[in-house]
């Protein structure tokens, strides 16, 4: 309780100082503005759009990347062809059942598609989402 020279010993003053929560605004803005782009997954990638609906996910998935030069990335670090199981196995603590994530780009062919695919059947991980872009119905086309 405030008080002033002059004034009763009744009355309070109910003023508020709001200048120390604005400076905790701005610093905790500050740090979410840079901490948000951190968080993302960075890997350029063209996906196809499709109109099914978007399926749950872990809260750390294996994003198995396959660019348009047909290099792949796992969960954002280079990963050579040879080193797919290594990798993996790194990843995902040697989960076999854990699901792998693939997002390829459009311009891959379908062969190469199919090796890493097959390639990931290789090295034992048998539950493989593929990853489109989320798109509309297309108008007159049956769900």
């Amino acid at each position: 309780m405030a008080m002033r020279a002059g004034e009763d010993d009744d009355t309070e003053l109910a003023e508020i100082n709001v200048t120390p929560f604005i400076d905790v605004m701005l610093v905790l803005l500050i740090v979410f503005m840079v901490a948000a782009p951190l968080s993302t997954v960075d890997v350029p990638v063209d996906l196809p759009q499709v109109s099914a609906a978007p399926q749950d996910r872990p809260d750390t998935p294996l994003w198995l990347s396959l660019g348009a030069d047909l290099a792949l990335t796992l969960n954002a670090v280079a990963l050579d062809r040879g080193a797919l199981g290594a990798g993996l196995d790194t990843a995902s603590g040697g989960d076999r059942s854990t699901r792998v994530y693939l997002r390829a780009d459009t311009r891959v062919p379908y062969g190469d598609l199919m090796a890493v695919m097959e390639g990931l059947r290789g090295a034992g991980y048998l539950q493989v989402a593929l990853v489109g872009l989320e798109a509309a119905p297309a108008t007159g086309a049956s769900p």
